[in-house]
């Protein structure tokens, strides 16, 4: 029986939390579900894990080279057969009615393309309460993402079909990923809003990667100068673009330049000044500061794999 929706599940040298969120999926109450879990390369002994294995019998789990979340959620989707599909990070937990209440919202709202719940948040072992900027809302909330990811990994539901269509995570992204997605279907899609608590997202730990990744901004700057490429903005949506666009990159500009990086200084101050001409039209230079910016993130990721080695 094809089942009513797909959750995908990416890890990567998290063994003994990814264990744990299997365990919470195993947990639901709603039947219609597949799991399917992509070990992104781990080098932690994941898939010899004894107890994984046994799992294999009644949930997919599939390895691939090492190439990040976003390319190991894409991976989890080309195998989905679902209609309806849902992420779960491995650090994070669902309650056990998670997709029984989520799939019922979904079907009451029948034009709704994508969905989240509200979340628990524990750091380093304790309940934190998000600041007011991170407060979930329903609705058109394109312009609120701007400045703040307002849709969390682990608690929406997408179908599937517009995820497909979307054209999925971007794989050349290390980190914002989601950011980058959750815009890109913001423009044309309402978010809804099922207002429980269904998820708990455990942050805290080293290898997060608001910890491992240094300057995570250069990532939503990418993102922004991608969306102001995008003929499907409106006049009011891409001044807001390039409004936040300016403002990041002034930012991540002046980091720059206390870091003697001046070089790189110079593009971000660049792009911030040609964004006013961009708040009305899809320029040509938006492509030039685009793949200006890919090849300065490739280059620091061999910079860092070096590092690192």
């Amino acid at each position: 029986m094809t089942p009513e929706v797909s959750v995908i599940i990416p890890a990567y040298n998290r063994c003994a939390m990814l264990l744990e969120a299997i365990a919470s999926v195993l947990a639901q109450s709603a039947p219609a579900f597949e799991l399917i879990v992509i070990d992104d390369g781990s080098t932690d002994g994941t898939s010899e894990n004894e107890r994984l294995r046994r799992m294999s019998e009644t949930i997919r789990i599939e390895r691939i080279d090492h190439r990040g979340p976003a390319a190991a959620r894409n991976r989890g989707v080309a195998l989905a057969r679902a209609p309806l599909i849902a992420f779960l990070d491995s650090d994070d937990l669902w309650s056990p009615t998670k997709l029984e209440r989520q799939l019922a919202f979904m079907r009451d709202n029948p034009g709704c393309a994508i969905s989240q719940t509200s979340e628990i948040w524990i750091r380093n072992g304790r309940r934190v309460n998000p600041a007011h900027r991170h407060r979930k809302r329903a609705g058109d909330i394109f312009i609120d993402s701007l400045r703040t990811c307002l849709i969390g990994m682990s608690s929406v539901m997408i179908r599937a079909e517009l995820f497909r269509s979307s054209g999925g995570f971007d794989e050349h992204m290390t980190a914002a990923e989601d950011y980058d997605l959750w815009l890109r279907i913001l423009i044309d899609h309402e978010a809804g809003l099922l207002d429980e608590p269904l998820v708990t997202r455990r942050g805290g730990h080293p290898d997060q990667t608001s910890a491992t990744t240094p300057a995570l901004d250069r990532f939503r700057v990418l993102a922004l100068a991608k969306l102001l490429a995008d003929n499907r903005l409106s006049p009011a949506r891409r001044t807001s673009v390039v409004e936040v666009l300016a403002e990041k990159c002034r930012i991540y500009a002046r980091g720059l330049r206390r870091r003697g990086r001046i070089d790189e200084a110079r593009l971000y101050e660049w792009i911030a000044d040609q964004a006013r001409g961009w708040d009305t039209r899809a320029a040509p230079e938006i492509g030039c500061a685009v793949e200006s910016m890919r090849s300065m993130l490739r280059v620091d990721a061999i910079h860092a794999s070096r590092n690192c080695t």
